[in-house]
């Protein structure tokens, strides 16, 4: 089952509070949240079905993740958030702050234009520049910088969701900073998905190798019923892409949100921005500017 929050019935907010958020943060113990009954194992890259759940001993592959862990040392975190704490958190949705760094954008009316932008942050060239050390992300030019400020204490959290696809393109690459957290994707799709029995028992902490047995009869379900919850470590980066950006919609719960915790995304042109694509020229100018790194949050 698609994890949910139930509201206990016939309570409602109080002390002149009326948004659900307020009622969270009074009341955290009324809302239940359901665990994810997959989660991803990224040396297999499947999908496996959790212990608890009704598909334990089952699994699918699960494309367009790539995960690598310590991607960054303690040190060289410690020397981003104190850069970025000097300058402005702005308060965002569902009780994140962030800090921008990229060009000015109406996606409802699909209009872009540099603004204020001057480029992504100088603390970011490092981490970029040893982000084309792996193929995944040899050819990955980011146009802009998105950090964004998790606390337990505001309810953060951000509901599943796509990010755009006019503007930003196939791969969304995310470093996670502070503390562990873990990532859920979820699928609206009515279509059947098929689960392939394993031959391993267990989690993917404590196996070594996992083997989807395909001479007995696979297991169809519908997408909708389908959590994969993706645990991201400390000083990690994620790399979303192919089904995992497209058809898996992803959210951080507030569950999953212990500690303080820094998401910095970067974001990539579509191809409507570069070589061959209808605003080529512009996509150029901001890529420019991004690449300078002499930014500040716009």
């Amino acid at each position: 089952m698609i994890m949910t929050c139930r509201l206990v019935p016939l309570l409602k907010p109080r002390l002149g509070c009326k948004s659900m958020r307020c009622l969270i943060l009074l009341c955290p113990f009324l809302f239940l949240q359901e665990k994810g009954n997959f989660t991803y194992c990224p040396a297999a890259g499947l999908a496996v079905g959790n212990e608890c759940s009704e598909f334990a001993g089952w699994a699918f592959p699960f494309p367009g993740v790539f995960l690598l862990e310590e991607f960054i040392n303690q040190d060289e975190e410690s020397e981003m958030v104190q850069l970025m704490d000097q300058d402005d958190w702005k308060l965002s949705q569902s009780g994140r702050r962030k800090q921008d760094y990229g060009p000015k954008v109406n996606f409802k009316k699909k209009k872009l234009k540099a603004g204020g932008f001057i480029g992504l942050p100088s603390f970011s060239q490092e981490i970029v520049q040893r982000m084309k050390a792996h193929s995944a992300l040899e050819d990955f030019f980011p146009v802009e910088q998105c950090n964004l400020d998790y606390l337990p204490e505001r309810g953060s959290a951000i509901d599943p969701h796509f990010d755009d696809w006019w503007l930003w393109g196939g791969r969304l690459v995310s470093l996670n900073l502070l503390s562990k957290t873990v990532l859920s994707m979820s699928c609206d799709s009515e279509d059947s998905l098929q689960l392939f029995a394993t031959h391993s028992q267990g989690t993917c902490e404590n196996v070594d190798s996992w083997d989807m047995d395909h001479s007995s009869s696979p297991r169809l379900i519908p997408y909708k019923e389908v959590t994969v919850d993706i645990l991201l470590p400390r000083r990690s980066l994620i790399v979303l892409s192919g089904d995992a950006r497209y058809k898996w919609k992803h959210a951080i719960y507030r569950k999953h949100i212990e500690h303080r915790r820094i998401c910095v995304t970067f974001r990539e042109l579509s191809a409507e921005f570069t070589l061959g694509g209808k605003q080529e020229k512009l996509g150029k100018e901001l890529l420019e500017i991004a690449l300078t790194f002499q930014g500040k949050p716009v």
